[in-house]
């Protein structure tokens, strides 16, 4: 009676035919799970990523403001043509000026000169950009075209008149999470462009 309904289509009743059928079941439920939470780790290391590039960016434009206010408290020293103490490039680390000064540091009484002024003002930005960015490259100029033919920021700066307003550019490592990406585009990633670029007229507003 029993083969007779079995062969008839019904499902089978013995203990070991049903916990084989519901193994399956459960195997199949891990794998699609496994591809779900390999979606969320991505998906999470991704979210990281952005939120680091975000901070970054954040103190990098917090950074260049806070220069720009430099040259307009010490205006005279910010316009010269020539001698300008705040502009240089400065590529490798550590980030410091030609002439450092440390006037500014505690226990120090006050700066000869706003030249001596200026200088240590510089030493003392140029050392916290460091601190707060990776692998940060710096160049302040004047510049009439800090963006290239196809419209991406460039460390070059063009030779401008004194009128010319000084250009603060800012770079940093950033790390990518693409495996294969155009040389232009991982060119972005490794500093060698600017990521932060701010003109600055000394004693007038941005």
């Amino acid at each position: 009676m029993q083969n007779a309904k079995s062969r008839s289509g019904q499902l089978p009743t013995s203990p070991s035919q049903a916990a084989g059928f519901t193994l399956i079941e459960v195997l199949v439920a891990m794998v699609v799970l496994a591809f779900g939470l390999l979606g969320m780790v991505g998906l999470q290391a991704a979210s990281l990523q952005a939120n680091r590039d975000a901070r970054l960016q954040a103190t990098a434009i917090n950074l260049a403001k806070e220069l720009a206010e430099m040259l307009r408290g010490n205006k005279n020293q910010a316009i010269l043509a020539t001698g300008n103490p705040y502009l240089g490039s400065f590529t490798t680390s550590p980030l410091i000026p030609a002439n450092p000064s440390y006037c500014l540091a505690v226990g120090n009484t006050s700066c000869a000169d706003e030249a001596e002024t200026a200088r240590a003002e510089l030493t003392d930005w140029l050392a916290r950009v460091e601190a707060e960015l990776p692998g940060a490259r710096v160049a302040i100029c004047q510049d009439t075209a800090p963006y290239d033919s196809d419209g991406r920021p460039q460390w070059a700066c063009t030779t401008a008149a004194a009128t010319d307003p000084i250009v603060v550019k800012i770079g940093w490592n950033r790390a990518t999470t693409r495996k294969a990406v155009a040389s232009t585009d991982s060119a972005i990633d490794q500093a060698t462009r600017p990521s932060i670029i701010l003109p600055v007229t000394a004693g007038s507003t941005v």
